[in-house]
């Protein structure tokens, strides 16, 4: 790459209300400025607010979790007698989500309430399509304390939050127990991938027979999955799409990372790559093992007995360089519509505050798999039904923040998608295609982040 982010001017992006503060390491960025939008919105008295008598709440139903958020749903109208709540499907994933409520600026047909993935809050945030919780949060009682301080803090910049953790996650390492003991191997996750390359030709070997069966491993759906997951294995090589504002797609390290990635489907060909859904090709007993979403857990746990197949989970594996942390968070938060109305938003923050109470965010959690996301939500009969659960929390403890590179750059995860997608489905050259790779976050930056750079 020719030249790097340089970090100190894209802090002072005018627009973005960043000051001289670095950005915070969970990461948000935590700053001294005003936030977006701060300085010509108007001062909301909130105490002489009267909240709306109804809002809706768009949502993919991450995790399948349409029944869940419909239940917690009626619990808040029953809490809150005044307030009605309209349950939308906003699409199928985050994106279509995303992509319905930027559709919806056009109009004044806003949804209220929206699940925003952590590529997409920050994009709203410096767009001014969403409000700060903060003030609004505190008018409704919530103390915000509660929160698990990480999960909370990566919506953090100028001083002020723009998003509530909501379905929170890590990527998990699942495996079909039954097929490693076929290969006479341990009952856990590997260590590392190298290990896992040495256990991979055994697990195919031994189950190659099975009816369907294809892949001692499967990477995710790349769409969606791409960006984050490879983090995993980029970070484990001493790679990574970025390191603070310097782009290191194209480095030598994170190119070595990608060609193993390729070598496993292309040379060695014990790893395939999901078309739609990796949890669900292992369920139906195509493949041995992949790497998804906690929020995925419950339900993968539940197909899993239906299929008679017995299911196990662990820490991502590290890699030669890195051991840990290599394990990304993930997932999303709620973000309150700023094209609305005082009241409006002030009926969104109660919502808001209920649907991640510490019992509302534990029901969520039991049905989902998704992590709570108040330190003080009892966990005690959900670990009891379902103690998987306790490796996502004990993950949790080990996490790295996301790149940059992939977070704070409109577009760029699905620019690491189609790179990603091109080498491990089209056989490109790597160290060529992370190389364009890298040129068009480049681009991204140029275009978009240059152009508000104060004079």
């Amino acid at each position: 790459m020719k030249r790097a982010f340089n970090r100190r001017n894209f802090l002072s992006v005018a627009g973005l209300g960043l000051g001289a503060a670095a950005l915070a390491a969970c990461g948000g960025p935590s700053t001294t400025g005003a936030g977006a939008g701060a300085a010509g919105a108007a001062i909301t008295d909130w105490s002489k607010v009267k909240p709306a008598a109804k809002i809706t709440f768009m949502s993919s139903h991450p995790g399948k979790s349409a029944n869940v958020e419909a239940q917690l749903i009626k619990e808040f109208e029953a809490a809150n007698p005044g307030i009605t709540v309209d349950l939308v499907t906003g699409g199928a994933n985050y994106e279509e989500v995303a992509q319905k409520f930027q559709t919806s600026q056009a109009g004044n047909n806003v949804p209220d309430v929206v699940v925003a993935s952590d590529v997409w809050w920050f994009r709203y945030a410096i767009a001014d399509t969403v409000v700060a919780n903060d003030e609004l949060l505190a008018t409704v009682g919530d103390k915000t304390d509660g929160f698990n301080a990480t999960l909370y803090g990566d919506y953090n910049y100028a001083q002020k939050h723009w998003a509530v953790p909501y379905a929170r996650s890590t990527p998990l390492f699942y495996y079909n127990k039954d097929h490693f003991k076929a290969a006479g191997l341990p009952d856990r996750a590997p260590k590392t991938w190298e290990e896992f390359a040495q256990w991979a030709p055994k697990i195919q070997a031994a189950n190659a027979k099975k009816a369907g069966y294809q892949h001692a491993y499967q990477y995710p759906a790349l769409a969606g999955y791409a960006g984050w997951t490879l983090q995993n294995v980029l970070w484990g090589q001493g790679g990574g799409w970025s390191k603070e504002w310097t782009l290191t797609a194209n480095s030598e390290a994170s190119v070595q990372a990608i060609q193993w990635v390729q070598d496993t489907i292309v040379k060695d060909g014990w790893a395939g790559v999901s078309s739609n859904d990796a949890v669900s090709d292992m369920t139906a007993g195509a493949v041995s093992s992949t790497v998804s979403s906690t929020g995925d857990l419950v339900g993968t746990l539940k197909a899993a007995k239906a299929a008679n197949m017995n299911i196990g989970v662990g820490f991502l594996p590290g890699g030669a360089v890195s051991a840990s942390p290599v394990c990304p968070t993930g997932g999303a938060g709620l973000v309150i519509a700023a094209k609305t109305s005082p009241e409006r938003q002030l009926a969104s923050a109660k919502f808001v505050s209920f649907m991640t109470n510490a019992q509302s965010t534990a029901k969520f959690s039991a049905a989902t798999g998704y992590m709570p996301v108040r330190t003080d939500a009892d966990m005690t009969s959900v670990l009891a039904t379902t103690p998987q659960i306790q490796v996502a929390l004990d993950q949790l403890k080990v996490t790295r923040s996301q790149d940059y590179g992939r977070v704070f750059l409109p577009g760029a995860d699905q620019e690491m998608a189609d790179a990603a997608a091109k080498i491990m489905n089209e056989k490109a050259d790597v160290k060529a295609t992370l190389t364009a790779l890298a040129e068009k976050l480049e681009g991204i930056y140029t275009k978009t982040v240059k152009p508000k750079l104060k004079s």
